[in-house]
């Protein structure tokens, strides 16, 4: 039934989501015997006769399919694991590298937080989880860490640890950790939001719109006269709801956010131009110049695919507008389309699931969200071959930079918000370990410079003033006094939550990672006080009962 009722619907869907009727084979049989998927746009089901796709259409905005459906009917539509059409980018597992054939390991920061609160949704309704879906620097990145405050005159601080690693008796484990400086929200710089609002159909359940409007509205809380707000939506065609509104005027904002209703296609390269020309014609000089994209990714009308969002959002960018991105719903998931426009548009991607997380996100991290203390933040690791045989970046597939693109100031990379923290970490395989290679030619062994001078590697960051374009250097050499064998409250739990991707991921690099070694890791310390740590400590039992 699975194959026969995909192609349908992907004949059907164009039809459907354009034109908001009925559209079927032939004459679509209402009297429904098996009903199999519906998404709140439309119905499939099959029947005697084959399949049938139906759906309701009022004052424009489609419905849930199931009005005139038999008694009894409509109470089994929603089953949605026969028809989900989530999509995620491949990621390819950074493998072990030779230190000797390449010493030098580059990456751009990444403070996306969407995979953890995504995989989070899945395990808690009961999904299956693609591997595609977990990229663990951002389920490391989810959670805060007591990294130091930064010197002064320094952006950030940088806090280096190495230590045995948990699932492979060959290698260490090190950690580097980032800590912007904290802000205070009363003195922060005025903002100007421009709060881009998908209502195509797709939005039209219950965790998408409704949850997208009570999570601009608990936004809206902590405005002030000097702010400027403008919301901007788009289904079939763009529209301007609300434009320059003072942030003193919450009921004027609020009710413009409430106003909102689902329906018709989704045109949202339409929405991102109005967007950004409704941003800079209020950007303020030295202030916090943002389009807030709030959508589930799903847009199929004018440019659509990945490398063409991407490139209009570059573009876009030159005018000193961020783009953050706000990803809500289940099912049809464009994850890959969210995740380029917030890395491409000098911004980030959060998947909030809840208003709890609306909450986290839009209010108590509100300083890391919306306030960008650098941008343009790179690492470079050099590693000494005296030391260190090879060495594996754990995650950040996606944010992989040639060595050359450290220095060049015209390539794009992540940003990093007031008060947040960003943490790396790393498989080091040394000299003395039993671990086997790949076999290359020496290039850096006969070299004086860092031979035995204690220095196992040097870690390297260049980054931007938010207003800046020229970038500025800080190199921290690391040494065995960075070695502890048993590791700290913060590397414990980074190591867990790696560890656990490894095992969801079902990685080649797992090693002896389960579900109950990260338990036992966890176990050393206690993690009750932080709600967010708790709660991952109960996916982990959650997905221990399931075999991992």
């Amino acid at each position: 039934m699975t194959n026969k009722m995909t192609k349908t619907v992907c004949s059907f869907t164009a039809v459907l989501l354009a034109a908001g009727m009925l559209a079927g084979c032939g004459s679509a049989d209402k009297s429904l015997s098996e009903a199999a998927y519906d998404n709140g746009n439309y119905a499939v089901a099959e029947d005697a006769a084959g399949i049938a796709i139906y759906t309701t259409a009022a004052a424009g905005v489609l419905q849930y399919g199931t009005e005139g459906l038999a008694d009894g009917e409509a109470d089994a539509m929603p089953t949605d694991d026969y028809f989900n059409t989530e999509e995620y980018n491949y990621i390819v597992e950074n493998g072990y590298t030779s230190t000797a054939s390449n010493p030098l390991s580059t990456f751009s920061i990444d403070v996306d937080t969407a995979s953890y609160t995504n995989l989070r949704r899945m395990i808690t309704e009961g999904y299956d989880i693609p591997a595609e879906a977990i990229r663990i620097e951002e389920m490391i990145n989810y959670f805060e860490y007591d990294y130091p405050q930064p010197k002064e005159g320094e952006p950030f601080s940088v806090t280096t640890e190495i230590s045995e690693c948990p699932w492979n008796g060959d290698t260490k484990l090190m950690l580097v950790g980032l800590h912007s400086k904290d802000i205070d929200l009363s003195e922060r710089p005025a903002m100007n939001l421009v709060f881009l609002i998908d209502v195509s159909g797709s939005m039209y359940d219950e965790d998408k719109l409704p949850l997208v409007q009570k999570s601009f509205s608990m936004l809206t809380e902590n405005l002030s006269p000097e702010d400027r707000i403008s919301i901007v939506t788009y289904a079939g065609e763009d529209a301007v709801v609300l434009e320059g509104a003072d942030g003193n005027d919450r009921n004027k904002i609020l009710d413009a956010i409430n106003s909102l209703t689902a329906g018709g296609s989704t045109a949202g390269a339409a929405g991102i131009n109005t967007a950004y020309k409704i941003a800079e014609k209020y950007f303020i000089e030295g202030g916090n110049n943002r389009i807030i994209l709030a959508t589930d990714g799903d847009l199929n009308v004018g440019i659509s695919s990945e490398s063409d969002l991407t490139a209009l959002v570059e573009e876009k960018r030159e005018t000193g507008v961020y783009l953050s991105v706000l990803g809500f719903g289940t099912g049809n998931i464009k994850d890959n389309k969210m995740e380029a426009l917030a890395d491409n548009g000098n911004g980030n991607y959060s998947y909030i699931d809840s208003e709890l997380e609306a909450k986290r996100v839009l209010v108590e991290e509100m300083s890391g969200t919306l306030f960008t203390a650098a941008k343009d933040v790179k690492i470079q690791v050099e590693f000494n071959p005296a030391y260190i045989k090879g060495y594996r970046l754990i995650g950040y597939e996606n944010r992989a930079l040639a060595d050359e693109d450290f220095s060049d100031d015209t390539k794009d990379a992540g940003e990093i918000g007031a008060g947040h923290s960003v943490t790396a970490l790393y498989e080091l395989v040394m000299n003395d370990s039993d671990m086997e290679l790949a076999s290359s030619e020496l290039k850096y062994r006969d070299s004086a410079e860092g031979v035995n001078n204690g220095e196992l590697l040097t870690a390297s960051i260049r980054y931007k003033e938010p207003d800046g374009d020229t970038s500025k250097l800080l190199a921290y050499p690391v040494t065995m006094d960075s070695y502890s064998e048993k590791m700290s409250y913060n590397m414990t739990f980074a190591a867990g939550v790696a560890e656990f991707g490894l095992v969801l991921r079902n990685s080649e690099y797992k090693g002896t990672a389960t579900c109950q070694s990260v338990l036992t890791l966890l176990a050393d310390h206690d993690y009750e006080s932080d709600v967010y740590k708790d709660e991952f400590i109960y996916l982990v039992k959650t997905m221990k009962r399931q075999g991992y």
